[in-house]
């Protein structure tokens, strides 16, 4: 037994054990001790009790390399690999689980679909996270990358009785299953040309053969395309703004941090392995995708009168500056890349976490509108949201603009100056259509003052994204460090 389920084993595999007995046991606790509705708030600190045990997991590990001087711990015959790469992407995950479960309480009882399951759910997504963050194998990568999509499937149409919350989760699944019928396609390639499922063996074969060779170019197209819909790059971006709509302000802010995160994860573990060799011809192919990004992110935001239209096409836009730093693919470039996602991710949540207060009974708050006079009704969530907007902008002294700072220097450092220029062009966009956000908070007339659905868990959401956001780029040097550990094939 013991050669088949060792040890080393199960100490990479506890933070997702944690993960997943936790987010069975709140399904069953649901059903069996807290049947109504004002006994949920313990399965809410049931999955703050989860994240804490899955912290621990982290925390060793994380405490193991740094005394043992390994560079990675590998399981289940290198199935599974726990590196900085891993580590960071993991305790990002975490944190955007947390807050996810913070600003969700109060706004799901005002929707009055205040599930137990929707605290599973959470835990589940983000046990297939972990899998995407630490698999170094095919199979590995694709149950975790559909784990996680199973489950955000089913959160972004939780609204049952709202017809929006179901179309958008209908176009996400069929959508959804599309990409990742390609994706698997070009799997089942890789392991053609290679004989294995294993990245460090497939990056080896990939290596070994022409880099236009026709089945190496094949696998490489329909693993981007398929990647490249999970991170909603352009033209692959179609679904996010519908599902971002429909879904519960909660589920989107939770879509667009924690989701774009691990698909990321798993796409730079793509790039930056198996596909290493073949940079001269995905690299192009990786500029025009990120500059149509770029694009069409920037300018459609303009004309949105719809907040989580607008955040959608804003999530858009920064897929593309997160593509950059790696057709820069040098160290700043890939470190570029870990800052970016970390910032992405606080900012992202806090602009989420006021269009959450934002809900009222018989009042939905997304549109920019319901924003006017923000300022006078609470400043306190109008100063979260500015500190957001003008992060997600990239002006200092927020965390934005130290994720594009490394962005536009891996750009200057690897000669692609005009993509760091066009890069920089559109910034001046993103200022346009945040600032009329802005604009409605500050300057327009106040409507009528009706109190915003703030809970404890909003207030502490609300303040811990704004604290990160604001002070990764005040004092960024704890977090570039953390950003500093390498990607391992």
């Amino acid at each position: 037994m013991s050669q088949f389920y060792t040890s080393t084993d199960h100490f990479v595999l506890v933070p997702a054990i944690m993960l997943a007995l936790f987010g069975c046991a709140i399904l069953l606790f649901d059903f069996f001790l807290f049947p109504e509705p004002r006994q949920r708030k313990w399965l809410l600190a049931f999955l703050v009790l989860g994240l804490v045990f899955t912290g621990v997991g982290l925390w060793r590990q994380h405490r193991f390399l740094a005394e043992s001087g390994l560079p990675q711990i590998t399981a289940f015959q290198g199935t599974l690999t726990v590196d900085g790469f891993a580590l960071f992407f993991n305790w990002v995950f975490l944190a955007v689980s947390l807050v996810i479960g913070l600003m969700s309480y109060r706004y799901l009882e005002i929707e009055g679909e205040h599930h137990g399951e929707y605290y599973g759910l959470i835990l589940l997504a983000q046990c297939g996270m972990y899998f995407l963050a630490t698999g170094t194998d095919l199979i590995t990568l694709f149950i975790g990358l559909e784990l996680m999509a199973l489950c955000f499937y089913i959160m972004v149409g939780f609204l049952r009785t709202q017809k929006r919350s179901n179309e958008a989760a209908m176009k996400y699944l069929l959508l959804g299953a599309f990409s990742s019928g390609l994706l698997v396609y070009g799997f089942s390639i890789l392991y053609g040309i290679s004989g294995s499922t294993k990245l460090s063996e497939i990056s080896l074969a990939v290596a070994n053969r022409d880099t236009w060779d026709p089945l190496v170019v094949l696998a490489l197209i329909t693993t981007s395309v398929g990647l490249l819909f999970k991170v909603s790059a352009a033209p692959f971006h179609m679904w996010a703004p519908d599902a971002y709509e429909g879904a519960p302000t909660t589920v989107t802010a939770f879509l667009a941090s924690g989701s774009k995160a691990a698909s990321f994860a798993f796409l730079v573990r793509m790039f930056a392995g198996p596909f290493e060799s073949t940079r001269a011809v995905w690299e192009p192919l990786l500029i025009a995708v990120a500059i149509l990004t770029l694009t069409i992110g920037n300018l459609a935001a303009i004309t949105q009168e719809n907040v989580k239209r607008l955040l959608a096409y804003s999530s858009i836009s920064h897929a593309g500056y997160i593509l950059l730093g790696l057709i820069a693919g040098n160290e700043t470039g890939l470190k570029g890349v870990a800052v970016y996602i970390l910032v992405y991710v606080f900012m992202t949540m806090g602009a989420f976490v006021v269009v959450t207060a934002l809900r009222r009974a018989h009042l939905i708050g997304e549109n920019i509108d319901d924003l006017a006079g923000l300022i006078h009704r609470s400043p306190g969530y109008a100063i979260v949201m500015l500190v957001c907007l003008l992060s997600l902008a990239g002006i200092p002294p927020t965390a934005g603009f130290l994720g594009k700072y490394y962005i536009f220097l891996s750009l200057v450092q690897t000669g692609h100056y005009l993509l760091a220029v066009i890069a920089v062009l559109y910034v001046a966009v993103a200022v346009y259509y945040y600032f009329r956000i802005v604009r409605a908070m500050f300057v327009a007339e106040a409507g009528p003052s009706v109190a915003l659905a703030s809970s404890f868990g909003v207030r502490v959401a609300a303040a811990l994204t704004a604290t990160l956001t604001l002070g990764i780029g005040i004092y960024p040097e704890p977090f570039l460090q953390l950003a500093q550990l390498p990607v391992m094939r």
